[in-house]
């Protein structure tokens, strides 16, 4: 079997992607997180008296803590399966990737095993965010003065 005939038998043999309803899913799951990050918002404003800059900011510090207790809980990773980009990209998807990584070194201690491991998926993302962010700076400055 030569290089050919062993890829068209690749390609017949994967799985085809859904793509259609993975997009489906990615828009109502998002969508969702949207409508509860602006329930949470009127409540605090509401109920609470918060200020709306205020509570976005609450909103957004408590969808935090929500994904990073399903993620500690395990339930997490099943959802995020299903309902793919939907909860990836926001920034549930951030404290999934920084929990989970801390979680699967926990056998190993809270210094060497949870502490060492905390940013391992996280930190590349969080490196170029900075320098993009200072080079688009620079940029913008050379630009506009």
């Amino acid at each position: 079997m030569n290089k050919d005939e062993y890829q068209k038998l690749v390609d017949q043999l994967t799985p085809k992607e859904k793509k259609g309803k993975h997009l489906f899913w990615a828009f109502l799951v998002g969508g969702l997180m949207g409508v509860l990050a602006e329930a949470i918002v009127v409540i605090l404003m509401e109920c609470f008296a918060v200020a709306r800059t205020d509570a976005y900011q609450y909103a957004c510090l408590l969808i935090i803590l929500f994904a990073c207790f399903l993620t500690a809980l395990g339930f997490f990773d099943n959802w995020v399966s299903k309902a793919k980009a939907g909860l990836i990209l926001p920034t549930t998807g951030f404290a999934h990737a920084i929990i989970s990584a801390g979680l699967d070194y926990k056998k190993d201690g809270l210094i060497t095993g949870i502490g060492s491991n905390f940013f391992k998926l996280s930190g590349s993302v969080i490196l170029y965010g900075i320098v993009s962010a200072f080079l688009f700076s620079v940029l913008g400055v050379i630009i506009y003065g």
